[in-house]
């Protein structure tokens, strides 16, 4: 056994031996351990809905071949004797490795977290997938960026300048493009903050329609006339917007008149008549009829109700039904509606003779 006192790069030929078996034995209880642990937690994930095992999994799956190579060499690596300046080598690039390995797991995360929120959204908001993907973009490139100047730190390079220079020229070119970073700013607060999602109908000042595309930087609105308006995110923000779809009841006030002679009776009658025909409607919901104001040619007379969906074809149906009703009502009570009229009277004196 004398050859195994052999020395080879200033070790034994038995520690260079019990250094690879080292390197055998860690490498593969790692690897076996990955294993059971991926297709254990798997199996868990699989039964619960919690997403913190999910989560556990995707990192799991991105541990490289590397690094359980590199961890399994630097444990075997106690078992020989190196010299000082390639020990120092070594850490270096076990650190590099290992920072990079760090990389790659955070990257997991935030792309098991993209896959969740566009999951989520898509049901609700196909068009929030773009501007999530967006955001997941933003994440990773702060997220290797950070890597990259984590790595040239461990080489030595001082990153101070560059960090500043970075600095600097981030500040040029977001006051260079304030405002596609406006409207990319606002893409992000419309999906996150949901104001509004795909097929609301909205009212933006003056201009109303269906919300038909939201994008990165414009968001556009298909207008009841056919049209297509176009609206810069970030100025859409800044409106006053009215979403229709997110009612859940409508309220409806209406007025009618009647001649001014019509009886007391009947003017008593009409409410009761009113709230008849509204409460009939299954889609309505009778709130108050009130003998409002003496007009300048009609008695007049207000209604409030309401319907219990925010649709707008269903609201426009009640109301037919409901005026249709009151026509044919006050038919047979002999009540006549108002309509603008002037009432001329003429005395006639004796005329002197």
């Amino acid at each position: 056994m004398n050859f195994l006192e052999n020395v080879y790069l200033e070790n034994t030929l038995q520690n260079w031996l019990i250094a690879i078996c080292v390197l055998i034995v860690v490498f593969s209880g790692l690897k076996i351990i990955q294993r059971i642990a991926i297709s254990r937690l798997s199996k868990f994930a699989a039964s619960t809905d919690n997403q913190i095992d999910d989560l556990l999994v995707s990192t799991l799956k991105q541990t490289k071949f590397l690094i359980l190579l590199v961890v399994s060499a630097y444990m075997a690596s106690y078992a020989i004797t190196l010299k000082p300046s390639i020990m120092a080598l070594w850490q270096k690039a076990v650190v590099l490795i290992l920072i990079l390995q760090g990389g790659l797991w955070a990257s997991a995360g935030i792309s098991f977290w993209l896959g969740r929120m566009i999951q989520k959204r898509m049901d609700q908001d196909s068009s929030s997938a773009t501007t999530i993907t967006f955001l997941g973009f933003v994440a990773r490139l702060i997220l290797w960026t950070m890597v990259l100047l984590l790595v040239l730190d461990n080489l030595g390079v001082n990153i101070t300048g560059l960090v500043t220079g970075l600095g600097i020229g981030g500040i040029a070119v977001a006051l260079a493009v304030q405002n596609i970073l406006g409207d990319l700013f606002a893409s992000l607060s419309i999906v996150l903050d949901k104001p509004f999602v795909i097929g609301d109908f909205v009212v933006v000042d003056a201009l109303s329609g269906t919300i038909e595309h939201i994008g990165l930087k414009t968001t556009r609105i298909r207008s009841l006339g056919g049209e297509q308006l176009i609206f810069s995110n970030n100025d859409l923000l800044k409106s006053r917007i009215r979403n229709y779809k997110r009612m859940s009841e409508r309220r409806i006030v209406f007025s009618f008149g009647v001649v001014y002679q019509t009886s007391l009776e009947k003017l008593k009658a009409i409410k009761e008549i009113v709230r008849n025909i509204i409460e009939k409607e299954e889609e309505a919901r009778y709130d108050r009829v009130h003998f409002k104001e003496y007009g300048d040619s009609a008695l007049n007379f207000e209604v409030v109700y309401f319907i219990k969906q925010p649709d707008y074809n269903i609201y426009m149906n009640v109301q037919e039904a409901i005026n249709l009703e009151l026509f044919r009502r006050f038919q047979e009570e002999g009540i006549e509606f108002a309509y603008p009229t002037q009432t001329l009277y003429i005395q006639r004196e004796n005329a002197i003779r």
